[in-house]
């Protein structure tokens, strides 16, 4: 039975013209603020104008089609080219089984359901799909995240994107489960001193995840941390919230609180994850050969 991985990440503009559509799309079609425009372009323009995500997924797609010697097509949720359109390519190519992988490692209803349900729709029954649900504590995934904290003399803080709170009361797992990676992965690297906060919190008027990374900061800098290292175990590539959220407003207030904060180097292409996500998908063809 041939074989396609599609490889599906959020997406981002491509160019500062894109920002207003893009939002749009975010929001189902529904119409956004000027404010909200300018206030992303303004942090786009910060960041040098665009984000590198789809670059980074292209390579990612590419090195994981090559250690797997399989064809991997790249589909974004909310940008171009959309999910739909790497299930087309992937038909087009002769698969007759697809494995979806999100290149985000924890599930919960409002993200990772939300990629399988583009990719059921996209592909309408024709072919088989199998689809990974969550992929937090992946050994291989954990180790290469150790890596790049241990030895560390700071205090390790490990983030990911937050989410309303109303998702906990209804039993979503998300939180737990970027609570249990940031432990296992401590355990790994022996840290002896790490926490967790949520970032990117949206303004919609209802209350999120916490703490906030900038909270935690000051609540570091209260207790007389004097160095931090940012490990965002919920992200897997640089784009805005790693290089706004963290390089830009978390390392000005830790400039303001006289904290010195470095984060870890995105995983990007790296060849060691490249080679944790090519496992990962050996594992799920594995147990659907099994089944």
């Amino acid at each position: 039975m041939k074989t396609a991985v599609v490889l599906m990440a959020y997406g981002s503009p491509e160019r500062m013209e894109d920002i207003r559509p893009y939002l749009e799309d975010i929001r189902g079609g529904r119409a956004v603020s000027d404010e909200s425009v300018d206030e992303l372009t303004e942090r786009y323009r910060r960041i040098g104008g665009r984000s590198p995500l789809y670059e980074i997924t292209e390579r990612q797609g590419a090195a994981l089609e090559r250690e797997l010697a399989m064809p991997v097509y790249v589909g974004m949720k909310h940008w171009h080219p959309r999910i739909a359109d790497a299930v087309e390519a992937a038909l087009a190519g002769g698969a007759e089984l697809i494995v979806g992988v999100v290149l985000a490692p924890h599930y919960s209803g409002l993200s990772i359901a939300g990629y399988r349900e583009r990719l059921e729709d996209a592909l309408a029954g024709r072919i088989e799909f199998t689809f990974v649900q969550s992929w937090h504590d992946h050994e291989p995934f954990l180790d290469v995240l150790a890596e790049r904290v241990r030895g560390t003399g700071a205090h390790v803080v490990f983030t990911a994107h937050s989410l309303p709170e109303r998702i906990v009361a209804a039993g979503d797992p998300y939180k737990e489960e970027l609570l249990e990676t940031s432990r296992l992965v401590a355990e790994r690297a022996g840290l002896e001193r790490w926490s967790f906060a949520f970032q990117s919190a949206s303004p919609t008027g209802e209350p999120w995840l916490g703490p906030d990374i900038l909270e935690e900061l000051d609540a570091l800098h209260a207790d007389g941390v004097e160095r931090v290292l940012v490990c965002p175990v919920g992200f897997v590539s640089d784009h805005l919230e790693i290089l706004w959220d963290l390089d830009v407003e978390a390392r000005e207030r830790a400039s303001e609180l006289g904290l010195e904060l470095e984060r870890i180097e995105s995983l990007n292409d790296d060849p060691a994850f490249i080679a944790a996500l090519a496992e990962l998908v050996r594992q799920v063809l594995r147990v659907a050969s099994a089944a």
